[in-house]
């Protein structure tokens, strides 16, 4: 008999006796998401699950060559850790220096360009995930043909979802343009403000299409909102952990992106600290590291690791606020929170529809921002006492995003710790994985499609694998010597134990 599929059974699938004598299975590299990682699976001889964990194989090391660099450079260096979300970090980075030239609140043409700048990343990037990444398993099934489970066959089959994604997308990027400078690694923002307000011809040029982008975003949220409910029972329990949930938010509850208190919410809906001053993160929040990831395990302290994981991104933030502060998107909220009881909706799958949530609520805020007259005004930046820290939160489109920086009396960067989205997805990730290799794969002859399960679970979190690649402690290296005919001579390696050993060809001196 397979065994019970509890949360203990979950999360006994972290370790594994004897790794040796199973075999194993690999899913490299994990495919439709942004960055390179793999999945590892040890089976026992009778195909039973005994462990299965998330890996991160590439290194960025972002925060440790920032340190040195001057602190006006953060808000354009950072960015360049990702061509999916490079406004999130630029913003939070931008925020980070604000504090660190002593600017506490920006001007109002500044906050709200920074602002707009934010909706257009959220907007751009969820239209990307749900309709390019996701919409393949959700529209054609996880077992569909390869060849034919991806976007070419969305466009193919659905044509006209298809392009309405490709349009909401483009939309996005054309705010950040607008408001950045250019649509990818842009400049708009600066420490303690902007560089430059929106222009009367710019404002007009957005309008002309924002209906169409509002009516496309309710579209958007009908379509998640069908595919999850036309198999309620599966879509339920794929996947299912029961976490806890942490976001920024406004002081009266309402879901913010830009700027707000950390809000933490146990697993059944009940809050366990609300409107905490994010410059605080570090007394709350601890990174554990373990060797078979570059990416950290963040856990809430006073919880402890093995219960303060937490879950952040879109279902957070739709089961954390008390209220969405645009009149549609309210009205989807209130029906998605119907799925909870009262209590939390914890079901992976219901991320693509709190996605399509929020994507509706960027869209409406827009619509609002772009009628303000501060976001054409002249005061664009301002400038206090200088400071030796500045702490830098952001809800992100996959989540909420930290960037801390310190610096010496020359302005330079002495240190930097980055807790980004996917890294505070980390420990809910592996255990969603867990639980489908119990539900799905345990006992069971792999195939594919079976494969592709454990893909559309981490998918659900639209995972940014790139950004979240920091680490702590020793990294593995190797370094090869290779000869003009491609032999090796010399090889040089250190092991994630610290541990150095040299190997030469015979022969050779």
């Amino acid at each position: 008999m397979p065994p019970e599929k509890t949360t203990t059974a979950v999360d006994a699938l972290e370790t594994a006796p004897a790794p040796q004598q199973l075999k194993r299975v690999v899913i490299e590299p994990l495919t439709r998401v942004e960055g390179h990682g793999k999945v590892t699976l040890l089976l026992d001889d009778d195909n039973r699950v005994r462990q299965a964990r998330l890996h991160i194989v590439e290194f960025r090391g972002f925060e440790k060559f920032i340190q040195g660099r001057p602190y006006w450079e953060l808000p354009v260096i950072v960015q360049r850790l990702c061509g999916i979300c490079p406004v999130s970090h630029h913003l939070a980075a931008a925020k980070a220096t604000d504090q660190l030239i002593g600017v506490q609140q920006l001007t109002p043409t500044a906050e709200k360009m920074r602002r707009l700048m934010h909706l257009g990343q959220v907007l751009q990037s969820h239209a990307l995930h749900f309709f390019h990444l996701s919409s393949p398993d959700l529209l054609f099934g996880y077992d569909d043909a390869v060849a034919h489970r991806n976007i070419v066959g969305v466009l193919a089959d659905y044509p006209e979802i298809a392009t309405q994604g490709v349009l909401l997308r483009k939309f996005g990027q054309e705010v950040i343009r607008v408001t950045a400078g250019k649509r990818v690694h842009g400049t708009g923002a600066v420490p303690g403000g902007v560089n430059k307000s929106l222009s009367s011809d710019e404002r007009d040029f957005l309008q002309a299409d924002i209906e169409q982008v509002i009516a496309w975003s309710q579209q958007a949220v009908a379509l998640s909102r069908k595919l999850f409910m036309q198999d309620l029972e599966h879509n339920s329990r794929f996947a299912l952990i029961d976490t806890n949930m942490l976001s920024l938010g406004r002081e009266d509850g309402a879901m913010d992106l830009y700027h707000g208190g950390l809000r933490l919410k146990d697993a059944a809906g009940k809050i366990l600290f609300d409107n905490l001053d994010y410059r605080g993160y570090a007394e709350h929040i601890h990174e554990q590291v373990k060797p078979w990831s570059y990416m950290k395990f963040p856990f809430v302290t006073e919880l402890g690791a093995t219960d303060g994981s937490y879950r952040v991104g879109p279902l957070a933030r739709v089961n954390n606020c008390d209220f969405i502060a645009t009149p549609l998107a309210e009205a989807a909220r209130r029906e998605f929170m119907g799925l909870a009881e009262g209590g939390l909706v914890q079901s992976t799958l219901a991320y693509h529809w709190a996605r399509m949530i929020e994507l509706l609520y960027c869209a409406e805020a827009i619509r609002e921002l772009l009628a303000d007259g501060d976001l054409t005004g002249g005061e664009l930046r301002l400038r206090g006492e200088m400071q030796r820290c500045g702490i830098g939160v952001i809800e992100a489109p996959r989540g909420t995003l930290f960037h801390h920086n310190e610096i010496d009396a020359d302005g330079l960067v002495t240190r930097a710790n980055l807790i980004v989205s996917t890294t505070n997805n980390n420990s809910a990730m592996n255990q969603s994985i867990r639980r489908v290799a119990l539900d799905q794969l345990d006992g069971r002859e792999l195939t594919e499609p079976l494969l592709n399960n454990i893909e559309v679970a981490i998918r659900a979190y639209d995972p940014c694998l790139s950004c979240a690649t920091h680490a702590l402690g020793r990294m593995p290296l190797e370094v090869q010597l290779l000869a003009a005919d491609g032999s090796l001579l010399d090889r040089l390696y250190r092991n994630a134990q610290g541990e150095v050993g040299i190997c030469r060809t015979a022969g050779e001196t």
